[in-house]
């Protein structure tokens, strides 16, 4: 089987890409693997020159292993490759292409010519993990013990998929949650639902997320 090492940025997406990305996953003949990016025990999105000496490093000592990333949009620092020029694109898609497009070239530059690019898939989620819990809000509701979803509805008939769901400092999805239950807890809540929910419902309600994992599915057929 083809082995995938998943740098992801905190214990709620490592936990997520363990149990629920990685079983599916070996349906395609791959074994994922999650990893903290950056300094134990930092949390959130490292420094990009960090995670890019992670990455490299790890590619050049293991020819035989294929790296990609699950970052949040929403708080990764401006030195990340094109973050601050995707702050000024309205099309969210546009937004995690600019960044991933950057990351990618930035990883092939170190890695050279003869670099099989295949082996390194950069993922920028939008706008951060909790959008993928708004693809099913009843499910959601009942995991925070809310008495209705009503609430998280009218969150998500705002925008045509949770993807959308904005990245400011008041109005980013764990944002709204924390203000719907002041009690909502990542590493609790979010992967408990996430679990509940399943990945068909996510990939069915947010594009880019659905899009990754097809990209992941055909590793063992296009490297």
């Amino acid at each position: 089987m083809s082995r995938v090492l998943v740098f992801v940025e905190g214990s709620t997406e490592l936990t997520f890409v363990r149990e629920i990305v990685a079983p599916h996953l070996s349906q395609f003949g791959l074994t994922a693997t999650p990893t903290l990016a950056g300094k134990p025990g930092s949390g959130g999105v490292p420094p990009f020159s960090r995670l890019l000496g992670e990455v490299v490093a790890l590619l050049r000592n293991d020819s035989n292993i294929i790296c990609t990333t699950m970052f949040d949009f929403y708080g990764m620092p401006s030195n990340w490759p094109q973050r601050v020029e995707a702050a000024t694109v309205s099309s969210h898609q546009q937004k995690a292409l600019l960044v991933e497009n950057g990351v990618a070239e930035a990883v092939y530059r170190e890695m050279g010519r003869s670099f099989n690019r295949n082996r390194f898939i950069p993922y920028v989620q939008m706008h951060e993990f909790e959008a993928l819990l708004f693809s099913d809000p009843p499910v959601l509701g009942e995991t925070m013990q809310l008495h209705s979803a009503k609430a998280l509805y009218k969150i998500v008939e705002t925008f045509e998929h949770p993807e959308l769901i904005n990245d400011h400092p008041d109005s980013a999805p764990s944002k709204r949650l924390i203000q719907i239950k002041p009690g909502y807890q990542k590493i609790l809540h979010g992967n408990i639902a996430a679990k509940r929910i399943g990945l068909q419902q996510m990939r069915e309600k947010c594009p880019h997320f659905s899009a990754w994992i097809e990209q992941l599915e055909r590793i063992r057929v296009s490297q």
